[in-house]
């Protein structure tokens, strides 16, 4: 059984269920990239696995027991979690702010120790923000802040690290810049990420493990991308008429949209077919 997974969950908000019946395993060691068009609830499972969302059906396992029954600040040394929309409080310095990755790690008879203090120095060398340290986290760009959040949970130190959307409001430099971090967190240091991402060619990229779900909150593949995203998947999943070429660069899938057929009454401009002949609705 592997560390983390769904079984037979019903989720949603406020009455409205967004899935219904879903199990999702997450392999041991993986990569695992969340894919589906909007509404299908992406995020939704996100959250039931980090213990932000309790289901009202099934349950989420962890370590082979149920989530729920954790405390949660052992939750929290097995698990972190970079939510979509981090907010720092005002005033705060980066260093402060990754050291409070170190709080489930606290006890009432020890506090900050060396441990805890080498631990924030390795996270921010990870993310390359060590130098960022004395710097207030309201004045950093995007990217940056993008990476200090990343190295507050890399500070907890946990096997398994949840990631909502962590390319989000970001240009494409720093998007990749975000996914080659990920991408090295998983190669070297053997952590479990499991990541929620709009755009399939960047989950194809960098995912060992994908997942695909439909609207309705059903799951249409889950697999290696080399194996599962296909022309007939990506049309399935989002209605969406595709090439699925190999990536000149990484050789893994890339998605290509068709382009809609042209109209074979396409004007030449002058009131006139593109073949010179003037039809009767011209």
């Amino acid at each position: 059984m592997p560390r983390l997974l769904a079984r037979d969950v019903t989720l949603g908000y406020e009455g409205r269920t967004v899935t219904s019946g879903l199990s999702v395993a997450i392999p041991d060691g993986s990569f695992t990239v969340i894919v589906g068009p909007n509404a299908c609830g992406k995020s939704t499972l996100l959250a039931a696995l980090a213990r932000v969302l309790r289901p009202s059906a099934g349950a989420v396992l962890l370590d082979g027991q149920q989530i729920a029954n954790y405390r949660s600040k052992e939750v929290a040394r097995r698990l972190g979690l970079l939510p979509q929309t981090a907010t720092a409080p005002g005033g705060i310095t980066v260093g402060d702010l990754v050291a409070r990755g170190r709080y489930p790690h606290q006890q009432l008879l020890r506090q900050w120790s060396d441990t805890d203090e080498e631990a924030v120095v390795e996270a921010m060398a990870l993310t390359n923000t060590s130098d960022l340290a004395e710097r207030l986290v309201d004045e950093l760009s995007g990217g940056q802040r993008q990476r200090v959040w990343l190295a507050m949970a890399l500070a907890q130190q946990t096997p398994i690290l949840l990631l909502d959307e962590p390319t989000t409001y970001l240009d494409i430099s720093h998007q990749v810049d975000v996914l080659e971090l990920c991408a090295r967190l998983h190669a070297d240091l053997g952590r479990t990420l499991v990541a929620v991402l709009h755009d399939l060619n960047q989950a194809a990229r960098y995912a060992t493990h994908l997942v695909a779900l439909r609207r309705g909150g059903e799951v249409a593949a889950s697999g290696p991308p080399a194996e599962i995203l296909t022309e007939e998947l990506v049309t399935d999943v989002y209605g969406l008429a595709c090439r699925v070429l190999p990536d000149p660069e990484t050789g893994t899938p890339m998605v290509v949209p068709r382009r809609p057929a042209r109209s074979t009454t396409a004007t030449n401009g002058r009131g006139g077919s593109a073949d010179g002949v003037v039809r009767a609705d011209g």
